[in-house]
């Protein structure tokens, strides 16, 4: 037991140091040099170059995005302006360009048949079953109302009457296509304390009213027609003005400020958010419904809903900043010497498994030396050193071995 302790007490209180052993052979060291080019190359390009990894990132930009649509259009015989088919009227990040419109007027507080065809009935007992159902245009009563020619009603519901029918046709509101949106998008980046905005500040209003975008000929133009817009993502008004669709408008900010200011400029990309479910039977496009408010002479109110088919717009503004700064380029500088002694270990692994005289290698690379070891080193002469074995010579560099193919066994 107490051997084992005190083995256990020597091996713990040991140093090992690095003992370098040249070993001259072609096949380990082309395969140690393209390890270190391979590794070099990989943080010389990607790293540095493309990733920019001697750069301080900042990702937090804070942004503001104000929008403006311009055109007129045929709706119902009725020609609609900005106030009848933009919503929310506010210019915001998120809108909608409404292009077709169900109309149901003059609806007043009171009890009707429902005109959904899944609530048709026999008898009380059948509209019975529905009672609490909220897919009905009011609260169901319980009662089926019967015309007199009909022998199949339709269940009674008390809310906002006549009830929405939803299943007329109706010509969408095409001109859409001919439409403008007007985008203003101001970012900042706080890390440095860098503000940009979309378009030159040097652009006159007669060169923005008078542009239209183009991702190449004119990509700092502010006004984009939608056409445009819905062709870039491979649509078009006839496919969307029907049941409507979400398209996503990216502003996307990637700025090197180790460069002139002027060239951290936007980049915009388009496209159909609401593509996963194009092609679904249920909640296919995209509609909501609003109403006005009116009120009779005795002071009754009543109310026109709408049910409206529209095109959804998402303005989204992403990106990042990046600087040069000393601590991230240090540590990628020590990430990438370190990673060139991979090359080292490679080359160990295959030296001290697969090629021949690797016994000798072991010994030559792993070596022991105890204090007795060293008393006989010192006690010899001056200049002297521990025996070598013939044909193994000693390298210029302090502790160095040097190990040549021939000199290994076959």
């Amino acid at each position: 037991m107490g051997s084992l302790v005190w083995g256990f007490i020597t091996d713990f209180f040991t140093y090992e140091t690095t003992k370098s052993v040249v070993v001259k052979s072609w096949s380990v060291g082309i395969i140690n040099r393209i390890v270190q080019v391979f590794i070099i190359t990989y943080f010389v390009g990607w790293v540095f170059i493309h990733e920019k990894a001697y750069q301080s990132i900042d990702t937090g930009i804070e942004s503001s995005v104000m929008t403006k649509v311009k055109g007129f259009g045929y709706h119902h015989n009725n020609v609609m302006d900005v106030a009848d088919y933009v919503y929310p009227p506010q210019g915001a990040g998120v809108f909608c360009i409404m292009t077709k419109l169900i109309m149901t007027e003059n609806q007043f507080q009171g009890k009707c048949a429902e005109t959904v065809d899944a609530f048709f009935c026999d008898t009380d007992k059948d509209c019975e079953n529905h009672l609490g159902s909220i897919l009905t245009n009011g609260v169901i009563t319980g009662t089926c109302l019967k015309s007199e020619n009909n022998s199949t009603g339709q269940c009674e519901i008390e809310g906002w009457c006549p009830a929405e029918d939803d299943n007329v046709i109706i010509k969408p509101m095409l001109d859409v296509e001919n439409f403008t949106i007007f985008i203003k998008n101001s970012i900042r980046f706080p890390l440095f304390d860098v503000t940009r905005g979309n378009f030159p500040s040097t652009m006159t209003a007669s060169e923005i009213r008078s542009c239209k975008f183009h991702p190449e000929t004119n990509p700092f133009c502010p006004i984009f027609r939608v056409g445009d817009v819905l062709n870039y993502t491979g649509q078009s008004v006839e496919k969307l003005a029907d049941k409507g669709g979400e398209i996503g408008i990216n502003i996307e900010w990637k700025c090197n400020l180790d460069l002139d200011i002027h060239k951290c400029i936007p980049k915009y990309s388009f496209t159909r958010l609401d593509a996963p479910f194009a092609k679904n039977a249920i909640s296919k496009g995209y509609n909501f419904r609003f109403a006005k408010y009116f009120k009779t002479e005795n002071g009754t109110e009543f109310r026109t809903l709408h049910k409206a088919f529209a095109i959804r717009f998402d303005v989204m503004v992403t990106g990042n900043a990046g600087k040069f700064d000393t601590i991230p380029t240090l540590i990628n500088l020590v990430a990438a010497f370190t990673s060139i002694g991979l090359g080292t270990v490679l080359c160990d692994i295959i030296l001290l498994n697969f090629l021949k005289g690797a016994d000798q290698y072991k010994a030559k690379k792993f070596e022991e030396v105890s204090d007795a070891q060293i008393e006989a080193f010192l006690a010899q002469s001056p200049g002297s050193q521990l025996s070598l074995k013939q044909g193994i010579k000693s390298s210029y560099d302090s502790g160095s071995v040097s190990l040549a193919t021939s000199d290994q066994p076959l």
